[in-house]
């Protein structure tokens, strides 16, 4: 199951790779030959994208490394600081958007003319849409499929590569259809995409870091865990749930009461059964710590 999932994720980031690799050359021909700068903040960010697809590649790589004697939980946090990279990598991408946005309107508040970008870089900014929202949505489904932070993180990165077109060519087709005197369109356009990315890694950033400071899992997922626990016979209570995220897989750690004049041999069996119920719905992965203490 493991080398399948691998796999998937190594193929679809090579697919995103390569359409991210011909994306920086054709957004930097098209911005440069078109005289856009939009089109070169976006190209910009299409080699923030590659720089993400590879950072994928060799982190989910080191994270399905089994465990060894330095490392008794695996090493599945590595996808963690995967996801935390790449949210940065969008926080500043975001910014520098939104700051080359932010200057060229102050300078067309001044009375400096804007240049107006040529019909390639529209036609650049179309197909950059076209193409990774498409990267973004097969990514996105494997991501879900194989439960990958880091893939998902990157599927975002994806998309918030395809809204920066979609600013883009908002505010190039507004300035070729409109004349010259709109050409502030492509800033402002810049900015408002440049607060969506933004938002998109602070989200993706405060999920990854929760995970690396032991943030316990959502309660929903805990109160299923108490159901799944106190279904076994003889459970009489659990207490002690500690639970944590290890990459893509959990920890489940707790205090589980049984009846206290019942043998060592049937105590074991109620274990053995908690942790197969347990990992039938969170993978075959879930580590799991149980203490047995006698019913009060």
């Amino acid at each position: 199951m493991s080398d399948i999932r691998n796999k998937r994720i190594y193929r679809v980031t090579f697919w995103g790779g390569l359409v991210n690799a011909i994306l920086v050359i054709a957004k930097f021909a098209a911005g440069v030959w078109g005289h856009s700068a939009a089109m070169i903040a976006d190209a910009v960010h299409s080699m923030s994208d590659f720089t993400t697809d590879i950072i994928v590649l060799v982190f989910v790589r080191l994270s399905n490394k089994p465990a060894d004697e330095d490392h008794a939980y695996g090493h599945g946090k590595y996808e963690t600081v995967a996801t935390t990279i790449i949210g940065i990598a969008l926080f500043v991408v975001g910014l520098m958007l939104g700051w080359d946005g932010a200057v060229k309107i102050y300078r067309f508040a001044q009375g400096e003319q804007l240049r107006t970008p040529g019909l390639i870089a529209l036609i650049a900014a179309l197909t950059s849409i076209l193409l990774k929202e498409w990267i973004f949505r097969i990514t996105n489904k494997v991501a879900k499929d194989v439960s990958s932070q880091a893939l998902e993180a990157n599927a975002w990165h994806h998309r918030s590569d395809a809204l920066s077109s979609v600013g883009t060519a908002l505010g190039i087709g507004g300035a070729l259809i409109l004349g010259s005197k709109w050409a502030v369109l492509d800033a402002v356009a810049a900015v408002v995409v440049s607060c969506l990315i933004v938002v998109t890694s602070v989200r993706l950033v405060r999920k990854s870091s929760g995970e690396l400071l032991e943030e316990r899992l959502p309660i929903e997922i805990e109160e299923k865990i108490k159901d799944i626990v106190c279904r076994t016979d003889d459970v009489t209570d659990i207490h002690r749930l500690y639970t944590r995220r290890i990459g893509n897989s959990i920890a489940i750690e707790m205090h589980m009461r049984l009846p206290a004049m019942m043998p060592l041999v049937e105590a074991h069996k109620r274990a053995n059964e908690v942790e197969r119920h347990l990992r039938q719905e969170f993978g075959s992965l879930t580590h799991i710590m149980i203490h047995i203490e006698p019913t009060k």
